[in-house]
Parts: structure tokens; C-alpha cells; sequence
């Protein structure tokens, strides 16, 4: 099963949503999930907000870290993140953010990016979890591994909250 089923079969089987803030992948993660027959049960909604402005005006992404740090960088794809989810209203938010090519950005190199979870506000993962990634391989390529990394990221965070929950229930053995 490819992650974006296996995302939307997690979220559904918790009742729960989420929402995309996309950059350098320009719409591919949203395009991917609704590709899923039933994705709208969990999916929201994404905002593709490829104008650094926009990454600040529409996700609430802090404006001195963005003209500190650029774009490209964790914090940025956790704010992203974390104000997709909360200007959607989705329970988990999901952002990607780097350098597709074919110039560096804003000091880093092409196939740097950074793909970003955040959960339930008052759950465990409220903070988000982020993962910096250094791919390989032409636009095409670096910008299907980051969708590719991102629905991942999301799978992983969904089992392993189902692992944790599962453990409570059965008394922690």
C-alpha cells in the first residue's frame, strides 16, 4: 500500500484530518493524497505557498525567521506546519520545504529539504517532528522523494502513536 493510503487509512481509522502546506512540491502532496478513493473523510485541504510572503501571510510562519534564515530551513517547515493545521483546521499538519533545483536557494544547495509533522494540539507531537533531507537526482526526482518522505513521516508518527495507544489499552505489556 503506498504511504498516502496508508496515511488516509490511519487517519480514518482515528477519526482525525489533516491538512498540506507545500512549497518546493508545489501541490504533489495534496495530489498525491486525493488520488486515494475516500480521501476526503480525512484530508482537509492543502495551501501551496511557494512565495516565501505567502509562507508568512497564510501559515503564520514568523518573519524574522524567515529573513534570518531564508525559506530552507526546519523551523520554517515546522511553522508551516503547525499553521496549516491550525488555519485549516485539521488535527495533523504536514509541510515540505527546500531546494528543488535548478539553483541553490537562499545559501543552500539544490536537494536540500525539509519535510515536517505536527499532531493534535495538546498530543504528544503538538511541537511537530521535523526530517532534513539531502536528495539526489534531477527536480523531478528530489521533488516526488520529498512527497515520498513527507506522507512517510506522517505513517510513521500514525503508527507509532497506534503502537503507544495499543499499549495503554492492554495495560503496558
Amino acid at each position: 500500500m503506498k504511504a498516502a493510503a496508508r496515511a488516509l487509512a490511519l487517519l480514518a481509522e482515528r477519526d482525525q484530518t489533516v491538512a498540506v502546506a507545500e512549497s518546493l512540491t508545489g501541490g504533489l502532496v495534496a495530489a498525491e493524497l486525493t488520488s486515494v478513493p475516500g480521501a476526503s473523510a480525512s484530508f482537509r485541504g492543502s495551501v501551496t505557498a511557494y512565495a516565501t510572503a505567502l509562507k508568512r501571510d497564510l501559515l503564520g510562519v514568523d518573519a524574522d525567521l524567515l529573513a534570518r534564515r531564508g525559506a530552507v530551513d526546519a523551523a520554517v517547515a515546522l511553522q508551516m506546519a503547525a499553521g496549516v493545521r491550525t488555519r485549516l483546521g485539521a488535527g495533523w499538519g504536514l509541510a515540505t520545504t527546500g531546494v528543488a533545483g535548478p539553483e541553490a536557494q537562499d545559501g543552500q544547495p539544490v536537494g536540500t529539504v525539509f519535510v515536517a509533522v505536527c499532531g493534535p494540539v495538546g498530543g504528544p507531537l503538538e511541537a511537530g517532528k521535523v526530517a532534513a533531507l539531502r536528495l539526489n537526482g534531477d527536480r523531478a526526482e528530489i521533488r516526488r522523494e520529498s512527497v515520498r518522505s513527507v506522507l512517510e513521516l506522517l505513517v510513521g508518527e500514525l503508527s507509532g502513536n497506534a503502537r503507544a495507544q495499543d499499549t495503554e489499552q492492554n495495560g503496558g505489556n
